[in-house]
């Protein structure tokens, strides 16, 4: 379908729901398409392509909200669809009527900037892509490494927002990202590596950043730790940990719990809470204090050619960086409008959905350690004895955001403030978050972002996301080990 018939439709939605009694409407037109590419062991698995298209419609009667969605996009199922809606909407009555926060008219357009667009490279070079990848990692690594699988992943999408406010944002969005999951044999077992690299961009991306070359080198790593890394008993020791460990503590100790409906309890029955929650009995924002001076996470929807990349969110708001610890302090939370409302301040732009049948929730983007002034070697030189965290093969966390475990695969010992050549085998960092937050003494300049996605919701809605950042340096840690 023409873009141009999928804006009219949206904005024939949004009319119609006016002219039925909504107090407010917001329709989403969005197109989309899916191409995913899976080899194993040097043979593709499968290739396809889905495509997707649909309206998703939200109005507001009387405090009382309803989501639909339809991939039937003519005017008379749209008719009958938003009646359903507003009739959902009116018996949908809530203790607190739902009410959003004011925010400015928009009418605007931005894209992804992208140099070769998915359509314009042949599925036979994107299969050799994976096929040739393949054969480096067996030939460099044969029975080393004796599962490899590898996916990749190509997504685009246009679409058209349009609210009864007057707001009007247009956009077209490009992700790429490549997944690398093996296997490596070790002296005392296996271990197991994901690692997934991703931006917003066209397939450029996989060759200006030797996608391959960082696959390859990501295994031998592997490959060394499942064949030398030794157990040790460690106790209490400094602990520096790269972007990759400091993007997922960023993202699951701090971003979560700042999602404004998981404070009110909106998501309990589904993704859980925040502990947030219990520290706002006793403190506001810019009081509570939850780790150094020199902590500070932000959450930045802006970042060009981020996983997490957008200008304006589901709601028509204008995104911009979000400070949600300052200098050790809580600072803000995510916010879509309706809970912006209930907080007394604006959106800052957090409401994202995973599609147009799907509706808009608190979400973050790309969320990270705020960089610092040291470099990484600066981290290690007054460490008398310590272990670097490089990279890790698993990860838990509580509901409620509040107690964690991330568990290092790559971890070299640091002595007297040397980094040295000897592997750890799995040191485990059990911490609280504000055990996490209260340990950290420094930050480099530095950093690296691989891609992930962040789940919530129910329907489930997974959403593209960077988790990396800069080093930091923890002090004190008492690292256990399996």
């Amino acid at each position: 379908m023409e873009l141009e018939y999928g804006k009219d439709l949206a904005d024939f939605a949004v009319d119609h729901a006016l002219s039925l009694g909504a107090t407010y409407s917001e329709a989403r037109y969005i197109f989309s398409e899916d191409e995913s590419l899976a080899a194993r062991n040097g043979v593709i698995l499968g290739a396809g392509m889905t495509s997707l298209e649909g309206l998703g419609i939200r109005v507001l009667v009387n405090g009382g909200m309803s989501f639909v969605s339809t991939p039937k996009l003519e005017r008379a199922n749209l008719e009958k669809l938003i009646k359903e809606a507003i009739k959902h909407a009116k018996v949908s009555k809530r203790k607190d009527a739902i009410k959003l926060s004011e925010e400015k008219t928009v009418n605007t357009k931005w894209k992804t900037p992208v140099k070769i667009k998915f359509k314009n490279i042949s599925l036979e070079e994107k299969q050799q892509f994976i096929i040739e990848l393949d054969k480096e990692l067996n030939q460099r690594f044969r029975l080393k490494l004796p599962t490899r699988t590898c996916l990749l992943h190509l997504y685009s999408e246009q679409k058209y927002i349009a609210n009864s406010d007057g707001s009007q944002v247009e956009s077209e969005h490009s992700l790429i990202s490549f997944h690398s999951f093996n296997t490596a044999k070790g002296k005392g077992g296996t271990e197991q590596r994901m690692l997934t690299l991703g931006a917003a961009g066209g397939w450029e991306w996989l060759i200006e950043n030797e996608i391959d070359k960082k696959i390859v080198e990501d295994n031998a790593v592997l490959i060394k730790a499942a064949r030398n890394a030794i157990e040790m008993k460690l106790d209490k020791v400094d602990v520096v940990i790269s972007g990759e460990i400091s993007g997922i503590i960023a993202h699951e100790n701090v971003g979560h719990p700042s999602e404004a409906d998981r404070i009110l309890g909106r998501e309990g029955a589904q993704a859980g809470e925040s502990f947030y929650a219990d520290l706002l009995k006793d403190g506001t924002l810019g009081e509570i204090k939850m780790g150094n001076d020199c902590v500070s996470v932000i959450d930045d929807p802006t970042l060009p050619g981020s996983s997490g990349y957008y200008l304006y969110d589901d709601e028509c708001v204008k995104a911009r960086p979000r400070y949600l610890i300052k200098n050790g302090k809580l600072n803000e939370f995510l916010l879509n409008r309706e809970h912006a409302f209930k907080f007394n301040t604006q959106s800052n732009a957090a409401a994202r959905s995973m599609n147009y049948r799907s509706e808009p929730l608190c979400r973050m983007a790309n969320t990270f350690f705020e960089p610092g002034d040291f470099t990484k070697e600066e981290l290690f030189e007054d460490i008398k004895k310590g272990v670097y965290l490089k990279s890790f093969t698993e990860w838990n966390i509580d509901d409620r955001r509040f107690q964690s475990k991330y568990v290092g695969l790559e971890a070299y010992l640091i002595e007297n403030g040397t980094l040295t050549n000897v592997l750890v085998r799995r040191p485990i960092l059990e911490l609280t978050t504000p055990g996490i937050l209260k340990s950290i003494d420094a930050v480099s300049r530095d950093g690296e972002f691989p891609l992930g996605i962040c789940g919530k919701g129910d329907p489930m809605q997974g959403v593209p996301v960077w988790l990396g950042g800069p080093h930091v340096r923890m002090r004190n840690i008492r690292l256990g080990g399996i």
